[in-house]
């Protein structure tokens, strides 16, 4: 697939369509005197992409109380702007676990997990977890 016609996600690296927000600056992330899209965060390569969304996701945890799988959809996509409890059933089960497990936010596997089916979700296509694995060792 050419880059232009991959979801707008993975052409700018950043498979769980972080929203770009000036007041931070993520590892990897593309120098704004560079960007072309001014929603969504641009990142250097897809592995500071998903290092980005990992960090997120524990985050969500450390910071925000989020527990279980439904807690932490429920903050990735709030429901003024998605399906979100689609988008929980769909994480779910891409993970093959109920929408009540508790993933451990330093369990590698679950996590990259956890991110690659955000990734689904958000770009129509699976992650390659080899980038996954790779976001998560940069953390």
């Amino acid at each position: 697939m050419s880059t232009d016609k991959l979801p707008r996600g993975l052409r700018n690296n950043n498979p769980g369509n972080i929203r770009n927000n000036d007041k931070v600056k993520w590892q990897g992330e593309v120098d704004a005197t560079s960007k072309k899209d001014f929603t969504f965060e641009e990142f250097k390569d897809r592995a500071s992409g998903y290092r980005a969304l990992l960090k997120l996701l524990r985050n969500y945890n450390k910071l925000h109380g989020c527990r279980t799988i439904a807690d932490y959809i429920h903050r990735w996509a709030p429901e003024h702007e998605n399906n979100t409890s689609g988008y929980i059933i769909r994480v779910s089960r891409e993970m093959q676990v109920p929408t009540t497990f508790v993933p451990d936010p330093d369990e590698k596997s679950i996590m990259c997990a956890m991110a690659a089916a955000i990734s689904l979700v958000e770009n129509g296509v699976p992650a390659i977890m080899s980038e996954v694995e790779a976001g998560w060792n940069a953390l």
